[in-house]
């Protein structure tokens, strides 16, 4: 070997294909979630659908897409009558939005 030898370079990691687990773990999430969109799921006897929505970072969040109204939201609730929708949509409202010093009706 010379001073000014470098080597066999067909064996340096730069000319390798590279196989990383953490990007092949985000593929098949991307992949999951894709396939996830694509097909409506059944909640409660309801086929709901899933739409996506990009966060500030180029990131991708899940929503429901309410069955009633097609706003896209977090959480789906069952009411009495079994319909299942958003909050709004069902009119429920939050137990601390009451007014304090309320008296509560008898059940």
């Amino acid at each position: 070997m010379t001073p000014n030898d470098l080597g066999d370079f067909s064996q340096v990691s730069e000319n390798c294909q590279k196989i990383s687990i953490d990007e092949l773990v985000r593929l098949a999430n991307r992949q999951l979630k894709q396939n996830w969109i694509k097909h409506r799921i059944e909640l409660a006897g309801v086929g709901v659908g899933l739409v996506t929505s990009r966060t500030r970072f180029g990131g991708e969040r899940l929503w429901f897409a309410c069955p009633v109204c097609g706003k896209r939201v977090g959480k789906l609730y069952q009411n009495q009558s079994r319909i299942l929708g958003c909050r709004s949509c069902l009119g429920i409202r939050y137990a601390k939005s009451r007014y304090k010093g309320m008296v509560e009706a008898p059940l």
